[in-house]
């Protein structure tokens, strides 16, 4: 089971670690694999309880006994089962290549080839997003993740000067060194301000 997400990047990884937590906590005590809906359900309701306040519009995607699921839950805590799903400021771009090109059972390389396009509209039209594409294939028993499957908008030249200046480059105007033992250190007590 994997999670992506949209939103404030500090809340996502906070939502995903205690969502992660809960999860290895319910595995312990239950001593089974647990399913898609338990993490859905944990990181819908932390999400609801906050009502939109924790920005964290996540993608929940795995395979459990029940099968491949794929899940968006957004920050005010809706929840949508969904076949494909795009998030974030280069979601409209994404949404609009899968939406035009998706069809029911894909084969691994073409809906790989979906995607990578998908996310490379959203890389050219959306000035927010980043510039490389992940893929993070779930099948049942294995994941594979593809870390800068494609990278997009490589810096193609470097400044031949560095911003390393060499000692003595500023000029020092004075210098003085005081010596702990030669401060006096003096205790001043102030009253509380009582209102």
């Amino acid at each position: 089971m994997y999670c992506c997400g949209a939103g404030t990047a500090a809340d996502c990884d906070f939502v995903t670690d205690m969502v992660s937590h809960e999860l290895e906590l319910i595995r312990l005590n239950t001593n089974r694999e647990c399913r898609v809906v338990n993490a859905v359900t944990i990181a819908r309701n932390h999400l609801f309880y906050y009502g939109g306040y924790i920005g964290a519009y996540l993608i929940i995607g795995g395979v459990d006994c029940k099968g491949p699921h794929l899940v968006n839950v957004s920050a005010e805590g809706t929840v949508k089962w969904v076949p494909y799903y795009a998030t974030g400021s280069g979601s409209l771009s994404a949404i609009s290549m899968i939406e035009s090109y998706y069809k029911e059972d894909l084969a691994l390389e073409e809906a790989k080839e979906l995607i990578v396009r998908a996310i490379e509209g959203g890389i050219y039209h959306d000035l927010g997003s980043g510039s490389n594409v992940d893929l993070c294939i779930i099948q049942k028993g294995k994941v594979e993740y593809l870390r800068n499957y494609v990278r997009k908008n490589k810096k193609e030249f470097s400044m031949e000067q560095s911003y390393a200046f060499p000692k003595g480059t500023t000029k020092v105007l004075k210098e003085s060194v005081v010596k702990l033992a030669d401060l006096k250190i003096e205790e001043v007590s102030m009253p509380m301000e009582v209102l």
